[in-house]
Order: structure tokens, then C-alpha cells, then sequence
């Protein structure tokens, strides 16, 4: 089985899939970070230096293959992957693949991302006040990508290993 976690920047996806992993003894895979890895530089970089069409049509293409791999993993993507091309449809169509979206409130996600929001091409330079409206407005449009999930789980207040045990519990 590949269990994938989506959800919006901030959510926690990639902490979570990496603890989710050991637990499950499976490998740990980060869309972004596989991206990254390839065009040796950093999403934010690639934003700047080519665009978001160009880095959306590279984590689409990317997100196939790794889908397609025979190996079982543990898959974080990026926030905005589900909500591009057809990325949703795939991942609810490729059998083996279960989704898991890790939900949080714009006031919780606000707090986490004004803190590092210069590495993030989407968000970096806002005031708290302009990235919460932000943040609600994405989270608006996104929403009907994230809930096609197979499950939903609540971040709110939850440590790393109370999200990890829910979700373990899944399956």
C-alpha cells in the first residue's frame, strides 16, 4: 500500500509522513523534496527561476512515476498538488494508493507559516493579517481536492504521535 498525505502547506505532512513511515517500516518519499532533488534547486528557486505552470507540470509528472513504483511508501505531496491537472484523480484511481488529508484551521496554519514563510514561493513577504485572508481563500478553493481523500484527520492540538497513532489506526 502507498499511503499518501495531502493537505495545505503548514499541515504537517511531511513531519508526520516521515514519523508515519518508521512506524509502518515503510520508506519516506516528499514530492517536493524528490523535485527538488532532481533539479537541484529549491521549490521556491524553481518558482522564481521558471514559474509555478512549470514546476506544477514537473510535480504532476513527477507524482506518476513515483504512484507507479511497485514499492510501498509513505508519499507527502505538496499542498497544491492534489488541486492541479488531473493529480487528484490519479491518486484516487492508482490501486494501492490510500489518501490521507491532514485538516487544520487558517488561524492554526497561519501561526505555523508566518514563521518560515520566506522559503515559501506562494506566501513569502505577507503580512499576518493579508497571509491569514490568504491562507482562507486557498484553503477555500482548495477544499474540494483535499476532501476527495480517503480519510480526513484533524491536526488541531494533536502531537506528531497522536496523528501518526490515528492514522495507523486507518489501515
Amino acid at each position: 500500500m502507498k499511503i499518501v498525505l495531502l493537505g495545505y502547506m503548514g499541515s504537517g505532512k511531511s513531519t508526520v509522513a516521515k514519523a508515519l513511515s518508521v512506524r509502518l517500516n515503510l520508506p519516506f518519499r516528499d514530492l517536493d523534496q524528490e523535485i527538488e532533488k532532481f533539479l537541484g534547486a529549491s521549490v521556491a528557486e524553481i518558482f522564481n527561476q521558471k514559474g509555478e505552470i512549470f514546476y506544477r507540470k514537473t510535480e504532476s509528472k513527477f507524482l506518476h512515476e513515483l504512484l507507479e513504483y511497485k514499492e510501498d511508501f509513505v508519499l507527502s505531496l505538496g499542498g497544491g498538488t492534489p488541486c492541479y491537472g488531473m493529480n487528484m484523480k490519479f491518486i484516487e484511481q492508482t490501486e494501492g494508493v490510500r489518501s490521507v488529508y491532514l485538516k487544520a484551521n487558517v488561524a492554526e496554519l497561519s501561526s505555523r507559516l508566518i514563521k518560515g514563510q520566506d522559503q515559501r514561493p506562494l506566501i513569502a513577504g505577507r503580512s499576518e493579517e493579508d497571509l491569514m485572508e490568504f491562507i482562507g481563500k486557498h484553503l477555500f478553493e482548495r477544499m474540494p481536492f483535499y476532501e476527495r481523500a480517503n480519510h480526513l484527520v484533524l491536526i488541531s492540538g494533536k502531537s506528531v504521535e497522536q496523528l501518526v497513532e490515528e492514522i495507523t489506526a486507518l489501515f
